[in-house]
Formats: structure tokens, C-alpha cells, sequence
């Protein structure tokens, strides 16, 4: 005879597993530092800082830096360094400038060469990285003063310019108003087509975030409660509809803010869903172990070099058409810049850890700290500091983090 056994209380409980609110401050404390930094400045210049216009500079000036950081970040978490990047830039945009300015040849044709220069130039560092063995401080070291000096020498030691219409536009242009414009009652008029595109990158983000969450419940993985999950996509919807609110009240979105989100998609996606990207995670956390899994660390690592090569000459052309000119000294301190955008973004000094939307935060940090400092009359040695202490904390916490994780 068989005797029945009294269902559980967990058997009885309906619904997917879920969990109390957290805060993961490792993950989530870029965010809020910027959140925070934001919210200082605007405080102390008087809500300058939020101005359409100056939205519009802060993504405009700082979008080399922001393309540096993406690729930046790729060869941090692969546990490596690149120290070339600034003079790359400075030596992309003097090839770009002789083919476009020098020999008249077709802007498109121009940029695609200049990127192949960057390639060549990536492959060359990776080489001696991946295949025979230099560490990429010393490499890249070298290939800062090279490229250095062979922008020198193309330029002859003087700027060329000016660049074609198209690919200022790109640096310095912004989309036009091809549907008008709209009321927005007291705040103005502002044009259809931005806030459209606002509109649907808020409804894809919302659109992958459920995804992501029926994925982990039909898993049977543990979830934030309903609530919580709506107020997040509603707290990120309400701040890039305020973006883009105010970018389409100025002069609409710019092309090289297209260009970023393209770059940023593409390489989120990259890092996270593909195979090589996975890779670079592995080669970073344990060379031993990927190695002994069969991934080809010397062939990742050589074309993470040249993916660096490649966005390092697309923000040489990017920074060289917003100057309307190549200079000798363009590019100066970049690497730096790229660098503190990686590790304030949440990379890891020894590797493996980072996220490419990490990076651009970071990237914006900067912005906003060299931005807001600007605007309040800071002398350029406080900004300095203010940047150094910035770094330094950011590294700290992460390390303390790691520390507090272990205990």
C-alpha cells in the first residue's frame, strides 16, 4: 500500500523564483559615480551643464575617446595594455589628410585606406605580442614613439587640411530634421525623427530586458521582483528620452553619436554572445586554463590588436575632420584617456572583467568632469587632479570589492 506525502510549502508556492532588491555595488557603482558627478555639476553651474547645447559637446568632444575606450577595453580585458594609441591617431589622421587633402582621392576610398593603415599598424603590435612573446607595455611603448615619429615625418612637421565636407560632417554634423518638428509645450520645439529614434531604442532596450528575464525564469534562475524590473527600464528609459529630448531641441542627433551607438551595439554584442568575445574573457581570467581549453590565446590576442588598430585610426579620422586639420601634436595623452575610461568602467587590472558600456561610461565621466570644471572656471591643474583622484578611487573600489567578495 502506498501512502502519499504531503506536498512541500516550496511545492505549493506558485510563480517564478524570485529575489529581494540588491544592489550590486560592483557592477552597479559606475552608474550611480555618474549619476552622482552629473548631479554635482549641474548643482554648481547652475544647470549649465544639462543645456541642449552643451549635452551635444560633451558627446562631440569626447567621441574619440569614447571609440579608443571601446576597443581600449577589449585589450584590458584580455590582459594586455596599449600605450600607441594617442600617437596611432595622430598617424591615421596624417594618412588621411595626404590621401584626402594631398592626392584628392574620393573621401570614402580615404577612410577605408586609413582604416587598413590602422589594421596593419594593430597587426604589427600584435605580432610581437601574441607570436613572439613581448609584453604589450613594452610594444605598444615603442610603437608610441614610432608612430610618433612617423607622423612627424608624413606631415612634415605642419598641419594639413582642410578635410572634406563629409567627414566633418561625421565629426562635427548632425542628422537632419527630415519629419520637422514638434511642441514640447514650455520646452520648445524639437525634431520628429530624434525622438522617434529615442523612442525606439527605449522599446528595444525594454524589448531585451523582458527577454533576458523570461530566459532566466524558464531556466528556473532567480529574478528581481516585477516591480523592481519595471522601475529600472523606467528609470533608463527617462534618461536617454531626456537625452535625446534635449539633443533634439539643439540641432537634432549628432552623426558621430550614430556612430557610437552603432559601435557600441555591435561590440556589446560581440563581447558578450560570440565566441571570440568569450575568449578574450577567458584568455584575461586564466591564460593557463583557456590555454589547456583549447582557445587560440595567440591568435585572439593578435586580432584584438588589430581591432584596436582599426578604432584607433577611425578616431583619427573622427578627431583629425573635427579639427579640420592634422597636426603633428594631435592625439597627445589620448592613450591616457582611454585607459582611465577602461579601468574607471569596471576593468580589472590583471584582465578578464569589463564591459564595453562600462568603457563609454567611464569615457563619459571624463567628459563630464573636463565639461563641468570647464564651465565653473577651474584652472587646468585642478582638472588634472580632480581626473587622477578619479582613477585611483576607481581602481581602489575595484580591488576592495574583489577583496570584500573573497571574505
Amino acid at each position: 500500500m502506498t501512502t502519499k506525502t504531503a506536498a512541500t510549502p516550496a511545492a505549493q508556492q506558485a510563480g517564478p523564483p524570485q529575489r529581494r532588491f540588491t544592489i550590486n555595488l560592483r557592477q552597479s557603482g559606475i552608474y550611480i559615480a555618474f549619476a552622482l558627478i552629473v548631479v554635482l555639476f549641474t548643482v554648481l553651474t547652475d544647470g549649465d551643464l544639462l543645456t541642449p547645447q552643451n549635452i551635444s559637446n560633451i558627446i562631440v568632444q569626447n567621441s574619440y575617446v569614447l571609440i579608443l575606450a571601446i576597443g581600449m577595453i577589449l585589450v584590458i580585458i584580455g590582459g594586455h595594455i596599449d600605450l600607441s594609441v594617442g600617437s596611432v591617431v595622430a598617424l591615421t589622421g596624417a594618412i588621411c589628410a595626404v590621401l584626402t587633402v594631398q592626392l584628392d582621392l574620393p573621401w570614402p576610398l580615404a577612410v577605408l585606406i586609413t582604416l587598413l593603415a590602422g589594421a596593419v599598424i594593430g597587426a604589427a603590435q600584435g605580432y610581437w605580442v601574441a607570436f613572439f612573446g613581448i609584453p604589450a607595455f613594452i610594444v605598444t611603448l615603442a610603437g608610441m614613439l614610432v608612430f610618433r615619429a612617423l607622423t612627424l615625418t608624413v606631415l612634415g612637421n605642419q598641419g594639413i587640411g582642410p578635410f572634406p565636407d563629409q567627414i566633418r560632417t561625421l565629426a562635427n554634423g548632425f542628422t537632419e530634421g527630415y519629419l520637422g518638428n514638434v511642441g514640447l509645450g514650455f520646452l520648445g520645439g524639437a525634431d520628429m525623427l530624434s525622438l522617434l529614434v529615442g523612442v525606439a531604442v527605449v522599446v528595444g532596450f525594454a524589448f531585451n530586458q523582458w527577454r533576458k528575464r523570461k530566459a532566466r525564469l524558464g531556466y528556473g534562475q532567480t529574478v528581481e521582483p516585477f516591480p523592481i524590473f519595471v522601475a529600472k527600464i523606467v528609470l533608463a528609459a527617462a534618461v536617454v528620452l531626456a537625452v535625446v529630448v534635449q539633443l533634439a531641441r539643439f540641432r537634432n542627433l549628432p552623426w558621430v553619436l550614430v556612430l557610437l551607438a552603432v559601435l557600441a551595439l555591435g561590440y556589446s554584442v560581440m563581447a558578450n554572445k560570440s565566441v571570440f568575445g568569450r575568449h578574450i574573457y577567458a584568455i584575461g581570467g586564466n591564460l593557463q586554463a583557456a590555454t589547456l581549453s583549447g582557445v587560440k590565446v595567440k591568435q585572439v590576442t593578435f586580432w584584438v590588436f588589430v581591432n584596436m588598430g582599426v578604432l584607433a585610426a577611425l578616431a583619427g579620422v573622427i578627431f583629425a575632420g573635427r579639427l579640420n586639420q592634422a597636426g603633428p601634436t594631435a592625439g597627445n595623452a589620448f592613450e591616457l584617456d582611454a585607459i582611465a575610461a577602461a579601468f574607471i568602467g569596471g576593468a580589472a587590472v590583471q584582465g578578464g572583467v569589463g564591459k564595453v558600456v562600462g568603457a563609454i561610461t567611464g569615457g563619459l565621466i571624463m567628459g563630464v568632469i573636463n565639461n563641468g570644471m570647464s564651465l565653473i572656471g577651474a584652472p587646468s591643474e585642478r582638472v588634472m587632479l580632480v581626473k587622477g583622484l578619479v582613477l585611483l578611487i576607481a581602481v581602489a573600489y575595484d580591488v576592495w570589492t574583489k577583496r570584500r567578495g573573497r571574505a
